[in-house]
């Protein structure tokens, strides 16, 4: 297992081609997708051929340092979904998103808060990182609680999406929270 970074509880892991049914497996949840997708499953092929392959070409372009990762729980094993520590596309590699997607069954145990603390850590202690940036619906109330209690701030309210019509709560846009090297 190519482990990326350890928590108490969590082991994350860079993703590898033989992952695909996890990813599958995530994104068939409805209730996993709610603030995504309105509960609309992904397609298994988008997942096989356009998110799994730019999950690994972010390795690449980032140097391993950067993407999507798996996360497991070290006690078990068990898959509980991922975390995402990256900049955008095109943007500066000091400013990165920090976002995650797990399974039900890891809702309310305090994975969010303990893998994106971590990641921040890392982010700041050994990345380079200047400014981490997380967003979410205006609805998703538990996803603006891990963000406050990794220290992020409100930056601004946001304008839902065009693709995201769809979402519960999508009238209602979405938020941007924000945390500096200096803040933490």
């Amino acid at each position: 297992m190519d482990t990326y970074l350890e928590t108490e509880r969590l082991v994350l892991r860079r993703f590898t081609a033989d992952d695909a049914e996890l990813l599958i497996e995530l994104d068939s949840d409805p209730a996993v997708m709610r603030y995504l997708s309105g509960g609309v499953p992904t397609e298994p092929e988008i997942v096989r051929e356009r998110y799994l392959p730019n999950i690994l070409a972010g390795y690449e372009k980032w140097g391993g340092d950067l993407g999507l990762f798996a996360a497991q729980e070290k006690d078990g094993g068990a898959f509980i979904g991922w975390f995402i520590l990256r900049p955008e596309a095109e943007g500066p590699l000091d400013e990165v998103e920090l976002g995650y997607r797990l399974r039900q069954a890891a809702w309310g145990k305090g994975y969010a808060t303990e893998g994106s603390r971590a990641l921040l850590d890392k982010a700041f202690t050994e990345l380079g990182v200047r400014m981490v940036w997380a967003e979410t619906m205006f609805l998703n109330l538990g996803s603006q609680n891990v963000m406050k209690k990794l220290g992020m701030t409100l930056a601004r309210t946001l304008p839902t999406p065009p693709d995201m019509a769809m979402v519960e709560g999508a009238e209602h846009g979405g938020v941007r929270y924000e945390i500096t090297k200096e803040q933490r």
